[in-house]
């Protein structure tokens, strides 16, 4: 709420809580899935301040140099962020919020998946360029490459598609990441991966159902399976649809029109047209409003 006061958990000071700040209920959520020492040297510092800045550098779009003083040292929430990014702690989070949603009946488990284009700004390459060669790489007594330094640029994915940590890729609307993204019916994300711009569709579909994963209240294996899903046409191939009947998922995916046609001249061989819902098709929408939320943050609406 703008204008609420919170009380530091390091400081003991009061501090004015900002529109987006986690309200107390929140916190309460998270609070006990947070790591209580950093390993090194104590406690982290306050970790509700820090939580704070990632989601307002998010939605605003700022440098983090420019994050507001509130929120502590700029460096601190930054190097959290990626801290948390690349340790999977961010995502275990996530994991612990839907469990609890699941638990409460929360969560519909009829998914819609799609994809969306972010167009990436002209900053938004930042990898480390090669070392300069050698005096014995110039001469040619040497490798004419030098080895890239695999901390400023980790390897890059099957298929290209610029430097390997960043995800940017060359498609038709320029310079691009792609994010693919399955909702579930109330347009809350189940799973989320990010790829360069180029990747086709349907390549992405099999490893965006397969990031679902969703852990029990108590005793049990996470649950990976939806009740349903529907997608678009790019999804109307054969591999995909044999993926879903193989894992025993009902689908609503409309026939492309290539593929009708093609199964039109095999006649009788052609097969049976694959059955599809309308009314459920009308409600896929779900995942396209899920889209423009995260679309309301600058920082993923333009890389």
């Amino acid at each position: 709420m703008p204008g609420h006061v919170r009380r530091s958990a390091s400081s003991g000071h009061e501090q004015p809580g900002g529109r987006g700040d986690l309200s107390a209920a929140e916190w309460e959520r998270l609070r006990p899935f947070l790591p209580g020492s950093n390993g090194r040297c104590g406690r982290w510092r306050d970790h509700r301040q820090v939580i704070d800045g990632i989601p307002h550098r998010v939605r605003t779009g700022v440098q983090w140099r420019d994050l507001p003083e509130r929120f502590g040292p700029w460096k601190t929430v930054y190097e959290r962020h990626r801290l948390w990014s690349a340790d999977r702690t961010g995502e275990r989070l996530l994991q612990q919020v839907q469990a609890a949603a699941d638990a409460a009946g929360e969560i519909d488990w009829d998914l819609s998946v799609d994809s969306t284009i972010v167009r990436a700004h002209q900053h938004a390459a930042g990898a480390r360029n090669d070392p300069p060669p050698t005096p014995a790489a110039k001469g040619g007594g040497g490798p004419r490459t030098p080895e890239r330094n695999a901390v400023a640029e980790p390897a890059r994915p099957p298929g290209g598609g610029g430097a390997g940590g960043e995800v940017l890729g060359r498609s038709r609307g320029g310079f691009t990441t792609e994010l693919r993204l399955g909702a579930d019916g109330r347009c809350r994300p189940l799973s989320l991966i990010v790829t360069p711009g180029q990747r086709a569709d349907r390549t992405q579909f099999q490893p965006a159902l397969e990031k679902i994963r969703v852990p029990r209240s108590g005793p049990g294996r996470p649950r990976k399976k939806p009740d349903g899903v529907a997608a678009g046409k790019a999804y109307g191939n054969g591999p995909c649809r044999a993926y879903l009947r193989r894992r025993g998922i009902r689908h609503t995916i409309p026939e492309k029109t290539d593929s009708q046609a093609a199964r039109r001249r095999k006649g009788s061989r052609g097969g049976r047209p694959p059955g599809f819902d309308k009314e459920r098709y009308k409600k896929r929408d779900t995942v396209e409003r899920a889209d423009n939320r995260q679309k309301q943050h600058r920082a993923v609406t333009t890389r």
